[in-house]
């Protein structure tokens, strides 16, 4: 767990660095416009549903590129401790969900809030809040700290090793009001759902081949080198087995009674 850079979490890599890339070229090539959400004039009036598809593609300015990022590679140790399959198969799982559902609650909130509730923000936001509830029920604290605010003890304030993951987290949900905040409520909320079994069986249950994570040759080669160990182990043990009874037997009956009382006197 507390091994740094992307030991062990390869599917957060990919993610992390894609992330990055696909924000920097759409930066580049001027296509930000693209990749966000207006349900008037892109869904209601333009028709244009691929957006739904692509949203979460990319971020499209730096403050949200940051603290997306930075959250992501702190829930790192959310797939160290699940293994890259299970991570991996919770990712597929929950995107259809995170791409669909904000557009929907933005649609019902529209009307409520006399149209000023229109846009969703680019980036994968609510998939990352679905990884914040994880971390938030799965990962231990694993210490407090108290930072005083002034010279009485009882005006503190107490924070723990995982502040500092909500804190960025917080940041990005407050980046692109009021819509990062419809995108960080509904991932969460997805996540607690997955969590908490609120679905059909196959969509907690169901994991993607071992093959595209590379658990299986991995695995494989684990396991047969345990298995050479332990027969060696087995061949040593019987050979020394096989030598002391061999040096029992040429030593003689006598020698034997004599060594059960040696050292009693």
């Amino acid at each position: 767990m507390l091994a740094s850079g992307f030991t062990a979490a390869p599917v957060t890599r990919y993610i992390f660095f894609g992330i990055i890339v696909s924000s920097l070229l759409v930066s580049v090539t001027d296509a930000k416009y693209l990749f966000h959400i207006q349900l008037v004039p892109h869904l209601w009036r333009y028709k244009q549903f691929w957006r739904l598809l692509t949203w979460q593609s990319c971020y499209n300015n730096s403050t949200e590129l940051l603290f997306g990022t930075m959250t992501l590679y702190h829930l790192r140790i959310i797939e160290r401790l699940w293994g890259s399959r299970k991570y991996a198969s919770f990712i597929v799982t929950t995107l259809p969900l995170s791409l669909l559902i904000p557009p929907f609650v933005l649609a019902i909130l529209r009307p409520l809030a006399f149209s000023t509730l229109n846009i969703l923000p680019a980036g994968p936001t609510p998939l990352i809040y679905a990884l914040l509830a994880q971390y938030y029920a799965t990962i231990p604290t694993t210490y407090k700290y108290r930072v005083l605010i002034s010279s009485s003890p009882a005006e503190a304030f107490t924070f723990s090793d995982k502040s500092l993951v909500y804190l960025l987290a917080a940041q990005l949900a407050l980046s692109s009001l009021p819509g990062s905040v419809i995108c960080a409520t509904v991932g969460w909320f997805i996540g607690v759902a997955w969590r908490r079994d609120a679905g059909p069986d196959m969509w907690t249950n169901w994991r993607i081949p071992a093959w595209v994570t590379g658990e299986k040759r991995q695995r494989g080669g684990d396991f047969e080198e345990l298995r050479r160990r332990l027969e060696g182990e087995g061949r040593g043990a019987g050979s020394a087995v096989d030598g002391a009874e061999g040096e029992v037997r040429r030593r003689g009956f006598g020698t034997g009674i004599l060594d059960q009382f040696r050292g009693a006197f």
